[in-house]
């Protein structure tokens, strides 16, 4: 398949763009602003679907609304006309078209532009009129305040909010995407899911904790919905130097330990070494859980029962991947038994309360 792109050096072009470009049986040609509108008709030529994205949000005069909109596009309709085809054309609109402004009027001529050429030639038109799109690539004080937010708090930069009770639609950069490619597989789309209905001051609050979170270890529930989008956003603005950061290390002549990321419900993640003939642990919990995995070296873990007195032991080494749990009301350590530095992970179910630890002290040879 033979795909044109319009505005494909924009923030939903690019993405667009890349998505495209992992199919191996599509074929893109590109128009971008550095292209003469002359050069449309032989672009559309060959084309078996078209991605309508460019067009004009910010000009410095109002006047670029129709130039750069409604012009733009009945040039494009022009292009198809003249190929005597019917060519699938998907338009990125805007819930703007729905006001009364220049921009959204001019989406809006930009839309009848389009359904004149779908009523003349049969050309399959699909109007997408897209709430706030978030995520990577979008430019910082242009295409949304989301992308403002992320790279000036990723920068420790102050951000303006008149009013952080005014509720905003948003749709995340991969859904549209996504739904952009259903559509030219032939599926039915009529709007990008999901939609997510939130306030200005929650997503700067959002945004502030996962900056945060560098010293807090604590990390915001990043992996599903409306949070997991906003995360890949956000980090998608970190300057290079931003890319990595330190986490505090604790040693002692047993070894080191280091906390990696600590979770609001699901507990906390760390590692701690040891060295030859140490011995670590020498506790045990009511109710917290732990796991272990040793990832190099050689160790052994035991288990005391705290009321029957029954004992387990076993050993696991970094050759082979194996989860130790440590259960609540069994005393239990772990002894590097190898020649070389032992190297363990541990989650806990919970993060460390100093107040509340739930670890008793009793060696298991006491």
């Amino acid at each position: 398949m033979n795909v044109l792109i319009t505005g494909a050096d924009g923030f939903i072009g690019k993405n667009l763009l890349v998505h495209l470009q992992e199919l191996k049986d599509v074929a893109v040609v590109t128009f971008t602003r550095d292209d003469d509108v002359a050069a449309l008709p032989a672009k559309v030529a060959g084309a078996d679907f078209i991605f309508h994205l460019a067009g004009i949000n910010r000009p410095q005069d109002p006047k670029e609304f129709t130039s750069g909109n409604v012009d733009l596009t009945r040039a494009l309709a022009d292009a198809v006309r003249a190929t005597g085809r019917s060519v699938p054309l998907l338009y990125t609109s805007s819930t703007q078209a729905a006001l009364d402004n220049a921009y959204g009027a001019s989406k809006r001529g930009a839309e009848e532009v389009l359904q004149d050429l779908h009523a003349q030639t049969g050309s399959p038109v699909h109007l997408f009129r897209l709430a706030n799109v978030f995520g990577k690539w979008a430019r910082p004080n242009y295409n949304s305040a989301v992308a403002t937010f992320c790279h000036n708090i990723a920068r420790d930069l102050p951000i303006q909010i008149n009013d952080p009770q005014a509720r905003v639609s948003l749709v995340y950069i991969d859904d549209v995407v996504r739904g952009f490619l259903q559509v030219m597989r032939g599926e039915r789309i009529d709007q990008v899911e999901p939609q997510y209905d939130v306030s200005v001051g929650e997503i700067a609050a959002h945004l502030q904790a996962f900056r945060d979170s560098r010293k807090s270890l604590i990390t915001e529930p990043v992996g599903t919905g409306f949070i997991r989008a906003l995360y890949s956003t956000y980090v998608s603005y970190l300057p290079q130097e931003r890319f990595t950061y330190e986490v505090p290390k604790y040693g002692d002549e047993r070894g080191v330990f280091v906390e990696m990321l600590k979770t609001g419900d699901s507990g906390q993640f760390s590692y701690f070494t040891a060295h030859p003939g140490v011995t670590r642990g020498g506790h045990y919990h009511h109710t917290k859980t732990e796991k272990f995995l040793v990832i190099k070296g050689q160790a052994n873990f035991r288990f005391r029962h705290m009321v029957t007195g029954d004992f387990y032991e076993l050993q696991t080494s970094g050759d082979k991947p194996v989860i130790v749990e440590t259960v609540p009301g069994w005393t239990h350590d772990i002894t590097n038994v190898g020649d070389e530095e032992m190297v363990v992970m541990l989650w806990a179910n919970e993060i460390f309360d100093r107040e509340h630890p739930d670890t008793y002290a009793k060696p298991l040879n006491a």
